[in-house]
């Protein structure tokens, strides 16, 4: 399939009139609604704005590449356009962007299609033609240089293909490389194209595999693995590192791949980069300019148990705040009975909290074989009162003990393989797991646990709204990111500790982590003449996604503008919060919003300090954002 096929002419948009990264976006849109070849255009902003929130697709050299792969389309399809006096799109380098290409991918794109966008990433990489499509003036020009350079790009590719690629370099300059993006359809392919065209120029043989939308390309071998002087992993999503275990391995945003491969090259066959562990094992002192850390790695692990653990809190927490209702009704109605044992009690999902995290922290450190120990582990720290905080150690510590007993039990013949998994890791993992918990990390942290709980029962009014405060406002920073789960996190340890005021903490957060996309559905409703349509219907969305406790409806908007969204909303959470602490509001569930309110001691006084937060993050939003540019 030609590239041509996809970028339709008659929705080139050659002159374009935006003067900002939005505006570019919605012009580039309106042309694939005008061409039928979008059928939500709603949803397919959100998910192009949801792309652009984890990199600008501006990559730089006056391009930018902005695509989704959604639902919301109905015919793959590439926008060409042009803008001459440049827009500032937030692109990598910092420079205005003259030349988009908007990708829309269906959900079920075929191959083809795949491969087609593909081959577009990979023409833009080479300045020359870069510098030509600029200066085109008509749709049927910019066609013609584009089934022009594909069918040269073509003909290379298959003199190259004649080469033996299996020979080894001379003077051991040999890398290979990995490169990956969050949708697999643009980065992915010009980050592999960037490194190779430099590889060439510099005299350095290199080999790239392509994680795409399509799976996995061009593989690397074991071989090739072992003989490379380094590995470069540009990725901005998880890819098999297991291989590289024991390699130097530079690990980077898939975007350096694009802009700095010289950079990358370099310093992969210096040796310019930490020895990789695939066990988990800490990297050398040293550090890469990459992502990586132990800190990051630390984080991750962190939200596998949380993500995991989610479901139990949700349906547990909901189900225990409906039946607080029917034990108004009295203790001995069945229906009570019921839904306290599912939901709470010694039987039911709140029960498996902290063994669920600490199972879970521990798969993502040292797979299945921890997952055992882990929740062993998670479950004493529950029933010895060494709470929550007990299960994040205990997640942790088996995790790791799981590490060190694969390095033990390495050196065994390879005849007792089998006896691995199914004899020796849960049979030591559980006893180590489990004996380090019961003598040293339960009882410490039962005395911590025991002291937050006690510390937290006796705050005084100004310290409660204190911590009110910064508990609403941290929900607002990221909106479902690490600060936001931090705060939401801390929360569910009181509440499930027993403390007295957990349900108060539960209150901040609630309220925290409810205002901003209210905030933003009041902002579009007061402030029309400063909001594009789709963003006005964003925001009745948001009405509902607000008053649900789903702080990620505000993503789209902080997205498009961070500043004022995120600076706005963090006033009014930590307004809600503090006050959910003056006037000791508290909600006995973990989840909810609108809907567990009536849970409340203080129902009315909870829904006031929500709406009073929202009304003052939804003014500050919109007194600060400009006026739309009208377009004549």
């Amino acid at each position: 399939m030609k590239i041509t096929d996809l970028m339709i002419e008659r929705a080139m948009v050659m002159d374009m009139k935006a003067t900002t990264k939005e505006e570019a976006i919605d012009e580039l849109i309106a042309s694939l609604d005008k061409n039928r070849r979008i059928n939500d255009p709603k949803l397919f902003k959100e998910m192009i704005l949801k792309r652009e929130a984890e990199s600008s697709t501006g990559i730089g050299e006056g391009i930018a590449m902005p695509h989704a792969k959604t639902k919301a389309v109905n015919e793959a399809t590439v926008v060409f356009g042009h803008s001459k006096n440049g827009v500032d799109y937030q692109a990598l380098d910092g420079q205005p962007s003259y030349l988009f290409f908007m990708i829309a991918a269906p959900e079920g794109a075929a191959n083809v299609h795949l491969q087609t966008l593909a081959a577009l990433s990979r023409l833009l990489i080479d300045q020359e033609f870069v510098d030509q499509v600029k200066k085109a003036e008509t749709p049927a020009e910019v066609a013609k240089l584009f089934d022009e350079k594909q069918a040269e790009k073509e003909e290379k590719e298959k003199a190259e293909e004649k080469k033996t690629e299996q020979s080894k370099p001379d003077n051991g300059k040999f890398v290979v490389a990995v490169t990956a993006c969050p949708t697999g359809i643009a980065h992915t392919y010009m980050a592999e194209d960037a490194l190779k065209k430099k590889a060439e120029e510099m005299g350095v043989s290199i080999r790239v595999e392509t994680n795409g939308s399509e799976g996995a390309k061009n593989v690397l071998t074991t071989d090739e693995i072992s003989r490379a002087a380094g590995v470069i992993v540009a990725a901005d999503k998880k890819v098999e590192m297991a291989r590289f275990d024991g390699k130097k391995v530079l690990q980077t945003p898939v975007s350096d791949g694009i802009r700095k491969p010289e950079e990358l090259i370099n310093k992969a066959l210096n040796g310019q980069a930490p020895v990789y562990h695939a066990e988990g094992g800490a990297a050398e002192a040293e550090t890469s300019g990459g992502g990586g850390s132990v800190w990051s790695k630390i984080y991750k692990d962190l939200m596998n148990g949380i993500s995991h653990m989610l479901p139990f809190v949700v349906g547990g927490g909901i189900l225990l705040a409906i039946s607080f209702m029917f034990e108004r009704l009295g203790k001995d109605n069945t229906i009570f009975q019921m839904l306290s044992t599912i939901a709470g009690g010694n039987t039911g999902a709140f029960h498996f909290l902290i063994a669920i995290l600490a199972g879970y922290i521990a798969v993502s450190i040292g797979d299945r074989p921890a997952l055992m120990p882990g929740v062993v582990g998670g479950f004493m720290a529950y029933s010895s009162n060494a709470g929550f905080l007990g299960g994040l150690a205990a997640g942790f510590l088996a995790g790791w003990l799981i590490i060190l007993l694969k390095k033990i039990f390495a050196g065994l013949p390879k005849t007792l393989d089998g006896l691995k998994p199914i004899l020796l890791y849960p049979v030591f993992g559980l006893l180590l797991t489990g004996g380090l918990m019961y003598y040293i990390f339960d009882p410490i942290f039962k005395w911590i646990n025991t002291g937050l709980v006690d510390a937290l029962g006796h705050l005084g009014t100004g310290n409660a709204v204190l911590l009110g405060v910064v508990l609403g406002g941290m929900m607002a920073v990221d909106m479902g990111g690490p600060v936001n789960k931090a705060a939401y996190t801390f929360a569910i340890g009181v509440f499930t500790s027993g403390a007295a005021n957990g349900g108060l903490m539960m209150a901040a957060v609630m309220a925290g982590g409810m205002v901003p996309p209210l905030a933003i559905a009041l902002a579009s409703t007061l402030f029309k003449n400063k909001f594009t349509e789709d963003e006005r219907k964003a925001g009745i969305t948001n009405y509902v996604l607000g008053l649900s406790f789903i702080t990620e409806g505000a993503i789209p908007f902080a997205a498009s503008d961070p500043l004022r969204v995120i600076g706005s909303s963090i006033v009014g959470a930590a307004v809600a919060g503090g006050l959910t602490q003056l006037w000791r509001a508290n909600i006995p569930a973990p989840h909810g919003g609108i809907f567990v309110v009536l849970l409340s001691n203080h129902p009315f006084l909870f829904i006031l300090a929500i709406l009073i937060g929202a009304v003052i993050s939804g003014l500050i939003l919109g007194l600060w954002k400009k006026d739309l540019t009208v377009k004549k």
